[in-house]
């Protein structure tokens, strides 16, 4: 590689006129850099020294699996001679997914070790720690890492090709720098993700709070003003089915467009044309990705539909669709299921289904207040993508 690009795309102004960055091997930055120690289940105990594990390492997260923690004695540490992990340390998973993923250990206040597939990094005065997590976060980095990859079903990168790893090195204050802002940003995201699933979980309380409970007729929450019981329908007194106007097109034969086509779980691409307008519920017919929380959907205006969802739309004088959507979402659709590796729930069975929905102005509410909570997370789900594809977007123009 030529020295002059040794210099990344995108810097910060007060460095633009610095030295070309260096290229050092991953092992010259460090002083400590070894792998964990090889822990059989015979020397684990109910606690005392905590053994991180390959699935604790994130890419640039630590993830902490604490319930399913293990751990080992002080005399198995001493008698196994084991190599202990201090907070601050980096810990990079030699095992996919990915191979190479790294993060920093944090503060537990308990002793430590890891895993034998674990490779732990001490940084030496010359690298800033934080500076080279990012840069092991980076999709470059993962590209490389790819290329080493030795080994049977579960590949793995040896420690000896890890070490030998080349890492863009700047001067320590742009290190620094680096660092602390994608730090940030690392922060900011956690803070959305935070954010994002509180909304979920809220939504999740008033699902299970907001619908009846199985064997009640009433729900525990109620807006003010509505007392009377739910009443049982079934889904074909309720919604009428347009499964006749569906039309599968393969992949090949789609015109790109502006109208969403829509498969079982989702939308799948953009298309010309249309085969339904209007307010429907899309329930998928089979190959459902998950059967425990069944894909149902409710979507509005000009949309193409494949043969692998229902089609399904509201009586507007006796059921509201977005109240419908979210019955059927709190509906448990696998005992109905059909068949083996690609489950099916057929238009009779379907329409046979029972549920209890209460008069047509409180679903209506009920609609609309489920409604207002999606745009809501949607919004959150928005500023959390627009912040990932930041990240992404710094990572491939910060390093070189």
């Amino acid at each position: 590689m030529e020295q002059k690009n040794l210099v990344p795309k995108r810097r910060f102004k007060e460095f633009q006129n610095a030295p070309a960055w260096e290229k050092r091997k991953l092992v010259d930055l460090c002083t400590t850099f070894t792998d964990g120690d090889w822990i059989e289940a015979k020397d684990q105990s109910d606690n005392g020294i905590r053994l991180i594990q390959t699935g604790n390492v994130g890419v640039n997260e630590f993830i902490d699996k604490a319930d399913k923690s293990k751990w080992i004695t002080e005399d198995t540490f001493n008698r196994l001679n084991c190599s202990e992990v201090y907070p601050g340390d980096i810990l990079i998973s030699r095992l996919p997914e990915p191979a190479g993923r790294a993060c920093i250990v944090p503060n537990f206040e308990k002793r430590m070790i890891t895993a034998v597939d674990c490779t732990i990094v001490r940084t030496s005065d010359e690298c800033n720690k934080k500076y080279l997590v990012q840069y092991l976060s980076s999709e470059s980095y993962f590209k490389s890492v790819n290329n080493f990859l030795a080994g049977g079903t579960r590949q793995r990168i040896s420690r000896s090709n890890l070490a030998n790893f080349i890492v863009p090195l700047p001067s320590k204050p742009e290190q620094k720098k680096i660092g602390a802002v994608l730090d940030r940003l690392d922060n900011l995201i956690t803070l959305h993700q935070r954010k994002l699933e509180k909304m979920k979980a809220l939504k999740s309380a008033y699902l299970s709070e907001m619908f009846p409970a199985e064997g009640e007729r009433v729900p525990k929450r109620r807006f003010a003003g509505f007392t009377q019981a739910w009443e049982q329908h079934t889904i074909s007194e309720l919604a009428d089915r347009y499964d006749n106007l569906r039309v599968p097109i393969t992949a090949f034969d789609r015109m790109p467009g502006n109208t969403p086509y829509y498969g079982a779980n989702g939308i799948q691409d953009y298309v010309e044309g249309f085969t339904h307008c209007g307010e429907f519920i899309l329930v998928a017919e089979d190959g459902a990705n998950d059967l425990q929380n069944y894909p149902v959907q409710y979507v509005n205006g000009k949309v193409w539909v494949n043969n692998h969802a229902h089609v399904l739309q509201a009586r507007s004088e006796i059921a509201d669709n977005k109240f419908l959507m979210n019955a059927l979402k709190q509906t448990n659709i696998e005992p109905y299921l059909v068949g083996g590796g690609r489950a099916k729930l057929n238009a009779d069975v379907m329409m046979k289904i029972s549920l209890r929905v209460p008069e047509l102005a409180e679903q209506k509410k009920i609609g609309s207040f489920f409604e207002r909570l999606d745009h809501l997370i949607t919004l959150h789900q928005r500023k959390l993508e627009k912040l990932q594809n930041l990240k992404k977007s710094y990572l491939n123009e910060m390093f070189v």
